[in-house]
């Protein structure tokens, strides 16, 4: 093990030893802005059930809706007494306040940190018979069948403003596609409908996909990240093909804003010692997942170098949302 790693890893032993004494009497409510089913959903279910062992009952509530959108908005205007946090992703804290034109809770002010979850290569997809039926077999056959029929071509998302939603916008740009954007609830909703033949493709956060690509369901085509990635070796990047093309998925949980310090500090510290349990570490290889985890400025830092990042994409891609 690298002496970086053993160094963070001792910090975050200190930081689960040393928090304060936060009595959590009472269940944890956390808020999942999207549908039951997806990477998202399992994640947070499986984390819930670990840390209830140091912080007391956790109980998972979904409410998908708007890109996340309505679930973050309740988030916001919970107590911010430590018994209601959520999930903030990419979609919810980086690309919606710059996508809608107005939502109802501001991804700067509203939220208190508390930790990073995880961090997921997105990766195109297809339905592996229909692509078997359309002669795709690679990334470059895929493109010039959706140059050739372009009209014809739909994508399916996790919803408006969703991280499948901006690449796939993004990709109509760089390509010069004109594919019909499928908003549906949540990732699972969204396979689903490309499993069913309803629509065309997805860029969709590996976690949600590794299932059915491993049964031979769905196609990888590309993965969305700057380099290819390791969980899924000899996959080309989209970014190859058209530079600059990067995304992917993350998400962690968050707290309203005013939340008392001492509450973070054991909420923190309790979910940092579940992550890092043998149990969760399996979880998150089987699902393709890398986690991500440390302390909450660390996580508040990324989410603004992430906003900041995000306007400019958003403009380029040409995306928006009433």
């Amino acid at each position: 093990m690298k002496r970086r790693t053993l160094l963070v890893s001792a910090a975050l032993a200190a930081t689960v030893l040393a928090a304060p004494s936060f009595a959590q009497n009472r269940p944890v409510k956390v808020i999942v802005p999207y549908a039951p089913g997806g990477a998202i959903d399992l994640n947070v279910r499986r984390l819930a059930d670990k840390a209830s062992a140091d912080l007391g009952t956790m109980i998972v509530e979904n409410r998908p809706g708007g890109g996340g959108g309505i679930g973050m908005n309740a988030l916001a205007r919970s107590p911010a007494d430590g018994y209601t946090i959520g999930v903030a992703a990419v979609a919810t804290n980086a690309i919606n306040p710059w996508l809608f034109k107005e939502l109802p809770y501001d991804a700067s002010a509203d939220f208190t940190p508390i930790t990073q979850l995880t961090r997921i290569p997105n990766v195109l997809v297809m339905n592996a018979d229909a692509a078997k039926r359309l002669n795709i077999t690679n990334f470059a056959e895929f493109v010039a069948y959706a140059k050739e029929n372009s009209a014809k071509m739909s994508y399916a998302s996790g919803g408006n403003g969703s991280a499948g939603h901006l690449a796939g916008e993004v990709f109509n740009h760089r390509a010069g596609l004109q594919a019909v954007h499928v908003p549906y609830n949540g990732g699972g909703p969204s396979q689903l409908a490309l499993l069913s033949g309803l629509v065309d493709y997805t860029f969709d956060n590996l976690a949600t996909s590794a299932a059915n690509i491993a049964a031979g369901k769905l196609l990888p085509l590309a993965v969305t990240t700057a380099e290819p990635s390791a969980l899924l070796p000899g996959l080309p990047t989209v970014a190859a093909t058209y530079p600059g093309f990067e995304f992917d998925t993350w998400w962690g949980l968050v707290a309203p804003k005013g939340t008392p310090p001492e509450a973070v500090a054991r909420l923190n510290a309790g979910i940092v010692k579940a992550l890092q349990t043998p149990e969760l570490q399996s979880f998150y290889k089987d699902m393709m997942m890398e986690p991500v985890f440390g302390t909450p400025e660390a996580f508040g830092e990324f989410m603004q170098r992430e906003l900041a990042r995000y306007q400019d994409v958003v403009k380029v891609s040409g995306a928006s949302v009433q």
